[in-house]
């Protein structure tokens, strides 16, 4: 086969692939950058293959197969979403973290009552989470213990453990965002 007749049949395959390939990855990443990245990475792969003279023995499975990895690969280089990352700007510049952002308990009464609201809330949305997102925030944020540590004990998977503190960190975030929204208009 010529090169000519290669890049023909790849060109083909990538106009019939394209559209269900950038949907299935969409549905599993949520930046669409990412998306169009690892399509790419994906028609890389194939153009590669075809290179290579890799045989290929049904090239719509073999392409979401790559497409898998390649997500897979996306999510564990990415660092994981910390509910203590959750930083602000300060006046000056210099960033806050979220011990910072509640009121000092040494600043009188109002502040007081403030900061013990705020942790109420942080309390309660950490106790409406659903379990298996509310344990792995709790072991890996107020515990401090490793992803590695959980899986090993628990048998999931790093993935997995990731993807629900990932969940749980995005439900306190905007909660509390909102509950932020009420005390900033009083």
């Amino acid at each position: 086969m010529t090169s000519v007749e290669q890049d023909r049949q790849i060109s083909e395959v990538m106009a019939e692939q394209s559209s269900r390939l950038r949907n299935f990855i969409r549905r599993r990443v949520p930046a669409g950058e990412d998306v169009e990245d690892i399509l790419q990475e994906v028609f890389y792969e194939l153009v590669r293959a075809h290179r290579l003279l890799m045989p290929i023995d049904t090239v719509s499975s073999w392409l979401f197969s790559v497409a898998r990895n390649r997500i897979t690969d996306l999510f564990r280089k990415k660092k994981p979403d910390l509910f203590s990352d959750m930083a602000a700007e300060g006046d000056a510049g210099e960033m806050l973290e979220f011990e910072d952002l509640l009121p000092s308990p040494d600043a009188g009464p109002e502040a007081a009552y403030l900061r013990k609201q705020l942790l109420q809330a942080l309390e309660s949305a950490i106790a409406e989470l659903p379990p298996e997102q509310r344990e792995v925030f709790v072991a890996n944020e107020v515990e401090g213990r490793s992803f590695k540590e959980l899986a090993a004990e628990t048998g999931i998977s790093i993935n997995t453990l990731l993807s629900r503190k990932r969940y749980a960190v995005i439900t306190l975030r905007r909660r509390l965002e909102n509950l932020h929204k009420e005390m900033s208009t009083k």
